[in-house]
């Protein structure tokens, strides 16, 4: 019976990729930064939201200088406790987001945003990424500290600024009220899964796109 089930979810998953369309988000050389985080601590850490956590995680864990790369689930009420099936109700205030472990001396806060909107989240999508629609899954940036914050304002006023897509630029800057992992099945999924269909159509992309257009800064081998 278990293996019918799975069987059945697998089929309903390719069913559905195949019904969407052939491209998720564009692939974008998006400025650098003018004003970048300073850092305080040899190492430090960033908290992103841009759409299923798998593909975010995904490319986030090649950047060269990223120690470790966490998926869960930030943006909702401080202490309220969720998991994949509360937020993916769409009505918890949490979006799936990561949390990015990183040596600044090798990649900055802002390089790591420049990666973000270059190949992992559209910013002028409101509420969804590729297939993904609600608002768990909206691109969202949640600063840690001052530096951060002020970088974070700065880089979506020059995206917004910078001509690269034909619509305004939605994602916000929001208040970090906790990070909440999620579940170990979740975590790394991309190199677990790499023959997964939405793997292989929304996320292999992300990272081949990565690949190719910062050469410098890729790794093969993901972090932790």
């Amino acid at each position: 019976m278990a293996r019918r089930s799975s069987l059945r979810l697998t089929l309903l998953v390719a069913a559905l990729v195949a019904a969407t369309p052939a491209c998720a988000e564009r692939a974008v050389q998006a400025p650098v930064p003018a004003i970048d985080a300073t850092p305080a601590q040899k190492l430090e850490t960033a908290v992103f939201a841009g759409g299923c956590y798998w593909g975010v995680e995904g490319v986030f864990s090649h950047v060269k200088g990223v120690h470790l790369v966490v998926s869960g689930f930030s943006g909702g009420p401080r202490g309220k406790r969720v998991d994949y099936e509360t937020v993916s109700g769409g009505d918890t205030g949490f979006a799936e987001s990561v949390r990015v472990t990183y040596d600044p001396a090798q990649v900055s806060y802002g390089t790591l945003l420049r990666v973000f909107f270059s190949v992992i989240a559209d910013p002028t999508t409101l509420n969804y990424q590729g297939p993904d629609h609600g608002t768990q899954y909206r691109s969202a940036l949640f600063p840690l500290n001052a530096q951060q914050d002020k970088a974070a304002r700065a880089y979506l006023v020059q995206l917004d600024k910078s001509g690269l897509w034909r619509d305004p630029v939605v994602t916000r800057v929001e208040p970090f009220t906790g990070f909440q992992s999620a579940a170990q099945d979740h975590q790394d999924f991309m190199r677990k899964n790499p023959r997964h269909p939405y793997i292989l159509r929304w996320d292999a992309p992300k990272l081949a796109a990565f690949k190719a257009m910062y050469p410098s800064l890729y790794r093969d081998k993901p972090s932790a």
